[in-house]
């Protein structure tokens, strides 16, 4: 390191004056080469002599420091006071201060006197990491910002410019005078001047003063850098520091939106006309003269100089945006030729309607440019020749090569505004996207392309060499297999796609700041990002109508006839390959979101037979499967059902990190039972203190003992016997069993001792949440009491109910049969997981005279 290998301490003084920024014209580079070569002299004239450390005053105090400068084998020696100095004076030693303070007497006296002192922190971090002592003439308190290069820029108080080179040697920086392309980091106390211009053109990140005095605040701090993204990028230059914004031409809705950006990036906002404004941002596309007079001082600049600062992170250059007046001599002569309020006007209005007319009909296909940009396909072939006589089948195929030529234009807009510039390496500010959301964004896309570019050639080799007799078909029989590979996984995951474009847009200002700079563009013709990507959905049933329209107008004789038949055929089954495979992501999607949503839930969930059918909220009404009156959520499976209750609310609420990709999960796991484990389905009569109740009979497989669950559904869109009807379907699938309407049995709600009267009176609530608070972890579970006598009478009865009968001698006699649901839990299933505890517990209500409802 040049800056810091032998100068004396007046040479020290003098560097430092000229490092710092002033307007001084001595060269740096020349007095630095000349020290380097009278140092090197000196080096072969001068005997080695070995580094000696004084630990001054507090700093032999520290037995971490006194461990640390015996494993790096270094000789020390302790001094109280600034007397000792001559004493410790040796030709055999080069002494090196330890200094705990860079702020008091000890430490001025030791550098009034050319000594090389260090702080502890360089002893500390050497010891760690097994390196050598660092060499500096500079007093060293610590590394944090070792081989960083610093420039200064804005600053107009020379006592506040001091200070902050001080604090930069001291933590091992160099200071440069001049902006060159060695420097690391241009501290800015302004967003003008021309090393501003520099840094942002050369991406140089761009600093504010507080940088330097928090990274002194953390100087003690072994493995901190001064130069880690995380703690740079919290004192980043913001693009419109120092800049009072308004706006005009905007809607309501854009110019609050623009108003809310600018104050996330640094600035201020006035209204238009303020003379304490610096830029006007002008839609120029709306605003055709300026309202008044602007002053010298004010930037007029367009909408792309705004989102352009953003997105780059740092204030562009406004000279590249500055708004032009478009009322022209010229542009007013082309309106007037358009008037049809001239003479002649019916003549005139003729002309334009047919011209109109022409030009819809070659433009209406796309807003797009004819042309592909060149890095993404080849020149087109000569222009078409036409028929001297135009066939309507040729009028169909010149439309589909139209499309299909309009469509690889569109994607080749995709890839080469937003999914190229996305993907380059160094971009100003870093990466505006991270890797893994480009490829959720994108996809497959240019996979899409390359097989509709291929597809779009050979229709126009076909068009050029038209003939009646040319087969259309065979072209997308070709690429069928290719069509069935690329589009799956773009159109099962696009509404993914869309769902991260829209939270990275709210999220990151230069990634919406993108978005809007290339949808003003022409390649765009306006169209956002997300109206862009639906095309490819599109797509294949627009080819699909245009070949049955082909198919119609060729006649039977034609080869290409039963061609276009198959190729028809074939792109149906690549569209229902598309849409079932789709159906298939969607389901497993489905199973995903409910994993994501409650925490604890069973990996094994996830399987690629299972199918998320329906999910109900409701409110337990006993003590299973949590106690009364707490939010149950049931998901039912096609062959299982899991059962979750809301969390509870803790102190310190769980907050998602910035960009997290989920939020916290919002139920907790209570129970995955398999749907063989429901026995029977109770459907719970209305009655002014219950409503909209139900309940399951389940038995564990491993033990002969029930368990009663009763809910109260709360949502009013699934009627409570359509989720009945469904749920018993499901089981009765699941067990084989051909009638499921038998699993469903009515009851009276007092013969279950089941209501739910209290479930919406806020007061209940309350003592239910008293109640919960004052248990004891060690409380005993039990179930609701439901006597045997009381039980069997409301089987019977609910029995004799769906049979319109009274019970026979058989059902007295499955009755007499019946034995207790002592418990709900049981032994768990080997196949998911075991039971909660507390569902093994609950085993003292239901009478042991009850059999199973089997």
């Amino acid at each position: 390191m040049a800056d810091s290998s032998v100068l004396t301490s007046t040479i020290e003084r003098t560097s430092l004056a000229d490092s710092s920024i002033f307007d001084s014209k001595v060269t740096e580079i020349s007095k630095e080469n000349v020290l380097i070569g009278s140092a090197s002299y000196v080096e072969e004239e001068m005997p080695q002599i070995e580094t000696r450390m004084i630990l001054v005053q507090e700093a032999g105090k520290q037995e971490e420091l006194i461990q640390a400068l015996k494993e790096i084998k270094v000789p020390f020696v302790k001094m109280e006071s600034v007397e000792e100095l001559e004493s410790l004076d040796s030709p055999e030693f080069e002494n090196v201060f330890i200094v705990m303070d860079f702020q008091d007497s000890v430490f001025n006296e030791l550098y009034k006197t050319d000594h090389r002192i260090i702080g502890p922190p360089v002893i500390l971090n050497c010891a760690q990491k097994g390196e050598p002592l660092p060499f500096s003439c500079r007093p060293l308190y610590c590394t944090s910002m070792m081989n960083l290069v610093l420039c200064f820029t804005g600053f107009r108080k020379k006592e506040e410019l001091v200070r902050l080179v001080t604090l930069v040697h001291h933590m091992g920086g160099i200071i440069r005078k001049d902006f060159n392309s060695k420097v690391t980091h241009l501290v800015a106390n302004c967003t003008q001047g021309e090393k501003f211009r520099i840094a942002v053109s050369l991406g140089t990140p761009i600093m504010k003063p507080e940088w330097i005095y928090k990274a002194w605040e953390r100087r003690n701090e072994q493995d901190f850098c001064a130069s880690v993204d995380d703690f740079r990028n919290e004192f980043k230059v913001p693009p419109f520091q120092d800049c009072i914004l308004s706006f005009l031409g905007f809607s309501d809705e854009e110019k609050t939106n623009m108003e809310e950006m600018t104050e996330m990036q640094g600035g201020n906002c006035l209204p238009v006309g303020d003379e304490r404004c610096t830029h006007l941002i002008v839609e120029e596309n709306i605003v055709k003269e300026l309202p008044f007079e602007p002053s010298k001082k004010l930037y007029v600049v367009k909408q792309e100089w705004f989102w352009g600062s953003i997105q780059m992170d740092a204030r562009a250059g406004e000279t590249m945006y500055l708004y032009e007046k478009a009322n022209t001599p010229e542009l007013k002569k082309s309106v007037s030729l358009l008037s049809l309020n001239t003479p002649n006007s019916n003549r005139k209005r003729r002309r334009l309607k047919e011209t109109l007319a022409q030009l819809s009909r070659e433009t209406d296909m796309s807003p797009f440019p004819p042309q592909t940009p060149k890095s993404c396909t080849k020149s087109s072939k000569n222009s078409t020749p036409v028929p001297s006589k135009q066939s309507a089948r040729w009028q169909v195929a010149k439309e589909l090569y139209q499309t299909e030529s309009n469509y690889v234009n569109i994607l080749a807009t995709i890839i080469q505004l937003f999914q190229v510039p996305l993907e380059e390496e160094g971009q100003r500010g870093g990466p505006i996207l991270a890797p893994e959301e480009i490829k959720t964004i994108f996809g497959s896309i240019p996979d899409i392309f390359d097989v509709h570019t291929k597809i779009k050639d050979d229709l126009e080799d076909l068009i050029v060499n038209w003939d009646e007799s040319k087969s259309i078909g065979d072209i997308f029989l070709k690429y069928s297999k290719d069509l069935v590979k690329t589009y799956p996984p773009f159109v099962n995951f696009f509404e993914m796609s869309k769902e991260t474009i829209i939270k990275c847009e709210k999220q990151k200002p230069r990634f919406h700041a993108f978005l809007k700079i290339n949808q003003a563009k022409p390649e765009c013709g306006r169209q956002s990002l997300v109206e862009l990507l639906i095309r490819p959905v599109q797509r294949l049933p627009s080819v699909a109508l245009l070949l049955n329209d082909l198919k119609k107008h060729t006649a039977e004789e034609n080869p290409d006839k039963s061609t276009l038949e198959k190729a028809i055929g074939s792109l149906k089954e690549v569209m229902t390959h598309i849409n079932e495979d789709k159906r298939k992501t969607e389901a497993q999607k489905q199973i995903f979101d409910v994993v994501y949503e409650v925490d604890g839930c069973p990996a094994n969930l996830l399987s690629s037979h299972r199918s998320l059918v329906q999910r109900v909220e409701t409110i337990s009404l006993g003590e299973h499967p949590c106690d009364r009156g707490e939010q149950v959520t049931l998901f039912l499976f096609n062959d299982c059902l899991e059962i979750a209750r809301k969390r509870h609310k803790v102190i310190g609420t769980f907050r998602s990190p910035h960009g997290h990709t989920r939020p916290p999960a919002s139920l907790k796991h209570i129970h995955l039972m398999p749907l063989s484990q429901i026995k029977k389905v109770l459907d719970i009569r209305e009655t002014e203190d219950c409503h909209n109740a139900f309940a399951l009979l389940v038995r564990p497989p491993t033990e002969r003992a029930n368990v009663l669950l009763s809910f109260q559904m709360t949502s009013e869109e699934l009627p409570k016997e359509n989720w009945l009807k469904m749920l018993c379907r499901h089981v009765a699938n699941t067990i084989c069993k051909a009638d499921a309407e038998n699993l469903i049995y009515s009851a009276d709600p007092e013969s279950f001792e089941v209501n739910t009267k209290d479930m919406d009176s806020t007061l209940s609530r309350a003592s239910r949440a008293i109640k919960k608070t004052s248990k004891k972890v060690t409380r005993a579970f039990s179930f609701s009491k439901t006597p045997k006598r009381a039980l069997r009478r409301a089987l019977m009865t609910s029995q004799s109910s769906v049979e319109g009968r009274s019970p026979s001698s058989n059902d007295k006699h499955v009755m007499s049969r019946l034995s207790s649901t002592s418990s709900l839990a049981g032994i768990p299933s080997p196949s998911l997981v075991s039971l909660p505890s507390f569902f093994e517990r609950r085993s003292h209500t239901l009478s042991r005279s009850t059999t199973h409802l089997i």
